[in-house]
């Protein structure tokens, strides 16, 4: 899953904020990162660096420069620096939403405004603040970061971690990132997630035009990636639906808790039919062997909910990226209850297609 994090540490000290703690460990991590960066020439010319890093970040340049001249997305110098965190994942973000609701949990910050997640660098920390939510009541995840944006406030560099995946992972990724620095909403992350998930989604349709010209077996694998994502939103949001008129219901709250129970255990069942359906592919597996609850299904609600809604603009604006932009900024400048009004009237206007 990918996150961003401020720099909210300045306001911070002027705000008298009082989880001093929690803000000195984004301080601390995110300084790391700012301070061990590397230029990308310095990181390919040096005989040390393993090859299959070189080979990404050829590929992670040439995701920027289309980024840039044919998405029309920032140009600055993001992204042409490259640092190691030498682990999988540069955080880990705790997700909470109540046992019998899809609301999450929000966090307030200075500058980001409120967020459905809570950020750490150090797995541990993240683990032991989820732990004391588990305590609380709630349905909690602890989901690991390999990229963060912090919206063009500092110069973001290419990690290790977002290199670990195949060429068109490694250009979605750029396209997500950049995105939030193209378009940011405080107080609102399903619609910066979403945004940022659609212009990922356009740009890798477009990139897959031109990759398609040139790599026929790339362009069919991506394709089959694609549709295999949407079939997993699809069983996501089945499995969602039935829950919210689960917990709409006025049935006795261990009766709901065991239909709740039950109802993970069937997805588990139709996760395992669709996995048949494709031959026996398990890159979901990872997901599906967690635990489940309300908020695993946030997560992955938090980025695709409004991504039809945007497709439908994306269509109306001549699927031109600049007319596009102008629509999503006026959208993102209405008042939060008609920005939502609107984005649902986009919704009921989005074609039952597979838009992945």
């Amino acid at each position: 899953m990918v996150k961003f994090i401020l720099p909210i540490f300045a306001v911070c000290l002027l705000s008298g904020c009082s989880t001093v703690s929690y803000y000195s460990q984004i301080v601390t991590g995110h300084m790391k990162i700012v301070v061990g960066k590397k230029p990308l020439a310095k990181i390919v010319a040096d005989p040390a660096t393993d090859d299959f890093i070189r080979q990404k970040i050829v590929v992670a340049q040439q995701a920027r420069e289309f980024a840039i001249v044919e998405l029309g997305l920032p140009d600055n110098d993001s992204y042409t620096s490259f640092y190691d965190t030498r682990q999988n994942y540069v955080t880990w973000n705790v997700v909470a939403a109540e046992e019998f609701s899809f609301k999450p949990r929000n966090w307030c910050f200075p500058i980001a405004g409120c967020v459905s997640y809570r950020g750490y660098y150090a797995e541990e920390d993240a683990k032991e603040y989820a732990d004391r939510l588990v305590q609380e009541g709630l349905d909690v995840t602890v989901d690991g970061a390999t990229a963060y944006s912090t919206l063009g406030w500092f110069e973001d560099p290419l990690l290790n971690t977002m290199l670990n995946r195949s060429d068109s992972s490694v250009t979605s990724l750029l396209f997500h990132e950049l995105a939030h620095q193209q378009l940011y909403v405080t107080d609102d992350s399903k619609f910066n997630e979403s945004f940022a998930t659609f212009v990922e989604t356009a740009g890798m349709s477009l990139w897959q035009k031109v990759q398609g010209k040139n790599n026929q077996s790339a362009s069919a694998d991506l394709q089959l990636r694609r549709q295999r994502q949407h079939q997993f939103i699809q069983l996501l949001s089945a499995t969602r639906a039935d829950l919210v008129d689960l917990y709409l219901s006025d049935l006795p709250q261990e009766v709901m808790r065991d239909k709740k129970k039950q109802r993970f255990k069937l997805l588990l069942v139709e996760y395992e039919k669709l996995k048949a359906d494709w031959g026996g592919y398990g890159g979901y597996d990872a997901w599906f062997n967690r635990d489940l609850n309300n908020a695993r299904l946030v997560s992955v609600s938090t980025y695709n909910d409004y991504v039809p809604a945007f497709q439908v603009l994306f269509e109306d604006s001549d699927s031109n990226f600049e007319k596009f932009y102008a629509a999503a900024e006026a959208l993102a400048e209405m008042k939060p209850e008609k920005r939502k009004e609107s984005l649902q009237e986009l919704l009921s206007r989005a074609k039952k297609t597979v838009y992945r």
